[in-house]
């Protein structure tokens, strides 16, 4: 594989960092210099989407108030990060697959504060990143598995079962996978 851009990077049970511990991260870039992601299986359980609404000045509907803002990663914490399907219309969209972009424009905050935003979307507050050469290290350390992303998965698993449904992706038992590292 030339490129993680479009797969998950799932956490094995022995990752250790607390940031990062049974996460299943979004691929949206990655490159020699180094890889961005979006953590999808993790809320902020304190904060909803119209607490953005509102720091921004933003008009938006009683509904799209109550959407759940995910924890992105420990990078550009303050940041916001949207996932989302069709369209890719907004401004700065980044294609991630044919099927899936993120963007973190106004216009796309806009729309999704009054309810005409991407029929499907996640907001997340911060992004996870590799400096060159990390990611690849830490792979080779056994401590993240890979698999084709999976849009079900990020808009319509419940979040508490996203880990095991993209370890499920790669046709493994998730009771199965060993917390000590090793090599075949």
């Amino acid at each position: 594989m030339d490129t993680l851009k479009g797969q998950f990077l799932i956490a094995m049970p022995s990752m250790l960092d607390f940031n990062f511990s049974h996460t299943v991260t979004c691929m949206s870039e990655d490159t020699e210099d180094g890889s961005l992601g979006i953590v999808i299986n993790r809320v902020i359980p304190s904060l909803t989407a119209g607490s953005i609404f509102r720091e921004l000045n933003i008009e938006y509907t009683d509904a799209t108030a109550m959407i759940p803002l995910h924890i992105g990663g420990p990078v550009h914490e303050n940041e916001i990060f949207i996932l989302h399907g069709e369209p890719f219309s907004w401004e700065g969209c980044l294609m991630i697959t044919p099927t899936l972009a993120m963007s973190n424009t106004m216009d796309l905050i806009e729309a999704i504060a009054k309810g005409e935003g991407p029929q499907t979307f996640l907001i997340a507050l911060g992004c996870a990143g590799w400096g060159k050469g990390q990611l690849a290290a830490e792979i080779l350390q056994n401590v993240w598995l890979t698999s084709p992303v999976d849009d079900k998965i990020i808009f319509e698993s419940k979040i508490d079962e996203r880990w095991h449904a993209a370890v499920r992706l790669l046709g493994i038992d998730p009771v199965l996978l060993s917390d000590t590292p090793g090599h075949a």
